[in-house]
């Protein structure tokens, strides 16, 4: 691994640049504002944002103690995939992820991909006609899709999926079922088949960690969802056909390469023809 993994260091107590830096020039692989590899500690501690001077406490920090808010880190991003998934006439989930991620102003880690990942799955049933699905009737707008980003939010933060064992995508992905089947506590089989959905999207990270691929837990989660959905609510959405990933090269842990399986598949994103914002 590239990153350095130092629970004692004094990384963080240096001086920050301060609220108002400017967000010109971020950076999409290790630190946002530097460029340098990022330390992952085990302990917590007070950090202040550089770009809005937030009080904080984090765990993921930068040796020129610089550190970056999950709303600061996410914001440029999520402008461009609300306007993506809340405009796109696609009913393929993979082929609006796959754009959406194409972004070159993406950070290729980060709980970004959380909203990719429900938006995208939201945005593909919505765009569906007919859409026939036996959990609930009428047609699914965008309020639907702002309703599973406000519930991400609530549990998708960046590097908990190391922390605490939980990728954000999973959560995404159990609020986009959750709004499908109307669950919430106290429901009885509605309850029952969105954990269910998020136990089979977490088994399917599971499946491909080791380090950890934000890219790699959008395709398969995706997937498993899709597979779901056509089992048990009589939705048919597209497969995902053969992925190429084409970001291998800005894996800032290491690509796990010939162990995952969108590593030199069919294809799919080209470094070469990359989105700008």
């Amino acid at each position: 691994m590239e990153h350095s993994e130092d629970p004692e260091s004094g990384v963080g107590s240096r001086k920050s640049e301060g609220p108002g830096l400017k967000a010109e020039g971020k950076k999409t692989e290790h630190c946002m504002v530097c460029g340098e590899l990022l330390v992952y500690r085990v302990r917590v501690e007070e950090v202040k944002c550089v770009y809005c001077g937030r009080i904080d406490q984090g765990h993921i920090l930068c040796p020129q103690g610089h550190y970056i808010c999950d709303t600061c880190h996410n914001q440029d991003a999520m402008r461009i995939i609300e306007n993506t998934i809340f405009t796109t006439m696609s009913s393929n989930p993979f082929e609006i992820s796959e754009l959406v991620m194409s972004f070159s102003g993406l950070p290729m880690l980060g709980c970004q991909h959380a909203y990719i990942a429900g938006g995208a799955l939201m945005a593909a049933i919505k765009n569906m006609n007919p859409l026939i699905c036996k959990w609930r009737q009428g047609e699914f707008t965008n309020d639907d899709i702002k309703e599973i980003f406000e519930r991400t939010r609530k549990q998708a933060h960046g590097g908990y999926c190391g922390l605490t064992g939980i990728c954000g995508i999973a959560p995404a992905v159990g609020a986009c079922f959750a709004v499908l089947t109307g669950s919430r506590c106290g429901r009885d089989e509605e309850q029952r088949i969105t954990m269910e959905a998020v136990t089979r999207v977490t088994r399917a990270i599971t499946d491909i960690t080791g380090p950890s691929c934000c890219k790699a837990y959008v395709r398969t989660s995706l997937e498993t969802a899709v597979r779901y959905l056509r089992e048990n609510a009589g939705i048919e959405l597209p497969s995902s056909g053969k992925i190429h990933c084409s970001y291998s090269n800005k894996h800032p842990h290491g690509c796990r390469e010939i162990k995952c399986p969108y590593f030199n598949g069919g294809i799919s994103g080209n470094p070469g023809k990359e989105n700008q914002i």
